[in-house]
């Protein structure tokens, strides 16, 4: 399997491109990310095609998107090795915004982002169903990103803090994105892979593009 130095991963939600879609694509070229786990994507029978109108003009493209991964997506820089790519729904009820995970293994680690639902019940029911998967992966091991929709003292980050490590403690807070708050937005990883230079963007683009700042991250294993 070919195997990169290390990645530099971002995870960013969109609010599907519901605010400055010229911004998004400023911020993600700005970034230079190999791999971005994306929340709230565009939804809609042109969901997907804008998608990869954002992607392309980004210099990415898309890994997952649609159908099963509902709020999810992920995103990578040309010519990574992708050795699997999948989308898993998650249960939910009608009352609820219906979630999915976008799943790939790319460059030898798995990437599952994620976007939790805003109940704390609906949260641990997904981390129980995510932490499988994380327990599963092969090669060097596996990234959770994206959208936790709680502070790092709830319950659910806590519990994928048992088997995860969360790379981007030092990087501040993501929400809201014109005046940034809380941190509810992260990268954690399995044991192996360390992260460097954890950071939030949070110039004018991107307090223009979302509600959310996008963390980033540079991921090697060693």
């Amino acid at each position: 399997m070919d195997r990169v130095a290390g990645l530099r991963v971002m995870t960013y939600n969109v609010r599907q491109l519901k605010d400055d879609r010229a911004a998004v694509v400023r911020v993600l070229r700005a970034a230079a990310p190999d791999v971005v786990a994306l929340q709230e994507p565009p939804r809609g029978p042109l969901g997907r095609l804008r998608l990869r109108w954002v992607a392309e003009a980004a210099g990415l493209e898309p890994v997952v998107s649609g159908g099963g991964a509902r709020t999810t997506a992920l995103l990578a820089r040309p010519g990574l090795t992708v050795t699997g790519a999948w989308a898993r729904t998650l249960p939910w009820r009608p009352v609820r915004t219906p979630r999915g995970l976008a799943i790939a293994d790319i460059a030898g680690v798995r990437i599952i982002c994620v976007h939790l639902g805003l109940s704390a019940p609906e949260r641990a029911d997904q981390v129980t169903r995510i932490l499988p998967i994380v327990r599963a992966a092969p090669g060097a091991g596996c990234i959770v990103a994206g959208d936790l929709n709680e502070l790092p003292t709830g319950a659910a980050w806590r519990r994928l803090g048992q088997t995860l490590r969360d790379l981007t403690a030092s990087a501040g807070p993501t929400y809201p994105a014109t005046a940034a708050v809380k941190r509810i937005d992260a990268v954690l990883a399995t044991g192996g892979l360390v992260g460097t230079a954890p950071r939030v963007s949070a110039d004018d683009d991107a307090r223009r593009a979302s509600d959310h700042l996008p963390v980033v991250v540079d991921v090697r294993w060693v």
